[in-house]
């Protein structure tokens, strides 16, 4: 049994404990405690001095496909500009997305959430390429195959792609695959109850769905008008027989049976209090990512309002199209920005414990507590420290973090 010390342990779970330990055996954490450690003393000890240890965060969002595109889409005032702006960067790039350009920088930037503590990764591919540079970079994770079909009248596309998720799940046990519908303005009808189908037999019955990020996508469901009416248009996506549901996003999914306690609500930016509401009823994790939403023109995140609907709230960086990094710390200082008032407690929760509920992975990870895998973080701390956890909800630079252990 080896024995991490530190000046202060946050399992999580329970209250942070100063001059603190985590007794870690086989990968596995077997105590926790402060003051005297348990046993004889016989097993190694590592007194890492003055960090906080805590458990390895969790990213319940981000799209790994496509950090190609860093530095290449610039930010916008309006989500359907960056959308824009996105295809023609993707346009002018790798024609496939096995090309080695698409490979090594997803296996980079999965590197680099590894590096700056993050033990898994809800991935959105529409692909498939990031499992291996998930698996490759030690984090566990769930990668979502992400369908788009607005003119999808049968839903047949989830059967024709079943053997690719089949082919990719085999790569790694470490990444899980699943299958998830992008968005309301993106996929008809017919192919979110096929995909909502094939999640409910699934053997990982997990999805996600982007919902509420944008005014224009209240629009086009409102009225069947505005930019993303336009925005289909131009693609070639637009339905002429397309009924607007004349609801809001998460009343629209709620319709079709597409959320429940397994879905992953992704952004939220414009969700009135009513549909939060809704998603706490239906049991729902809604997943934050405010630095990207102000990137692509979305709006600011009303994350205090979320915590305050009763939702549980999970982090996500988004993709590096609109992000400058993958580090987690850094999500939770806007988050700490934007909503003074919740805990800090309640924001390294989301980051950690929530994620892992929302990814199925709560047994293994989310917490410092026994029997749980041993994937501790170590944060460099200041001589002088009132409050631990308000501290690292402040802004950790990517130098003060290191793996105390790693399982």
């Amino acid at each position: 049994m080896t024995l991490l010390r530190a000046a202060w342990v946050v399992p999580v779970d329970q209250r942070p404990l100063p001059d603190g330990w985590v007794a870690v055996e086989r990968g596995r954490i077997v105590a926790v405690g402060n003051g005297p450690p348990p046993g004889n003393g016989t097993g190694p000890t590592r007194d890492l001095g003055r960090v906080a240890l805590l458990p390895g965060l969790v990213n319940a969002h981000v799209h790994l496909e496509l950090s190609w595109l860093r530095n290449r889409v610039p930010p916008a005032a309006a989500f359907t500009s960056w959308v824009r702006q996105l295809i023609v960067a993707r346009g002018r790039g790798p024609e496939r997305t096995d090309d080695p350009a698409v490979i090594d920088a997803a296996t980079v930037a999965a590197r680099e959430a590894r590096e700056t503590g993050t033990s898994a990764v809800g991935d959105i591919s529409n692909s498939l390429a990031s499992v291996a540079p998930v698996a490759v970079s030690g984090m566990r994770g769930l990668v979502f195959h992400e369908l788009l079909g607005f003119k999808d009248t049968n839903g047949e596309l989830v059967a024709r792609t079943q053997e690719a998720r089949t082919a990719a799940g085999r790569v790694d046990q470490r990444v899980r695959v699943s299958v998830a519908p992008h968005a309301p303005y993106s996929v008809s009808p017919a192919l979110f109850q096929a995909i909502r189908a094939e999640v409910s037999r699934s053997a990982v019955p997990f999805t996600s769905v982007h919902v509420g990020e944008s005014v224009e996508e209240l629009e086009l469901l409102a009225n069947g008008t505005g930019e993303w009416a336009q925005m289909l248009r131009w693609i070639g996506a637009w339905r002429d027989d397309w009924q607007a549901p004349g609801t809001g996003p998460v009343e629209y999914l709620e319709r079709l049976g597409v959320i429940d306690a397994r879905t992953m609500v992704v952004h939220g930016v414009q969700l009135s209090d009513e549909s939060l509401e809704r998603v706490r009823a239906l049991g729902a994790t809604l997943v934050t990512c405010p630095r990207s939403n102000q990137w692509v023109g979305v709006g600011v995140p009303p994350v205090e309002r979320f915590y305050l609907a009763g939702v549980p709230v999970a982090v996500g960086t988004d993709s590096l199209a609109s992000v400058d990094d993958l580090n987690l710390f850094s999500e939770l200082k806007t988050m700490r920005w934007l909503a003074p008032g919740v805990p800090a407690r309640r924001l390294i929760e989301s980051a950690t414990l929530v994620g892992a509920r929302a990814l199925g992975l709560e047994r293994e990870l989310g917490s410092i507590t026994p029997g749980k895998l041993a994937e501790v973080v170590a944060v460099s701390l200041p001589d002088h420290l009132e409050d631990v956890e308000e501290y690292l909800v402040s802004g950790v630079d990517v130098g003060q973090v290191s793996w105390a252990h790693q399982a």
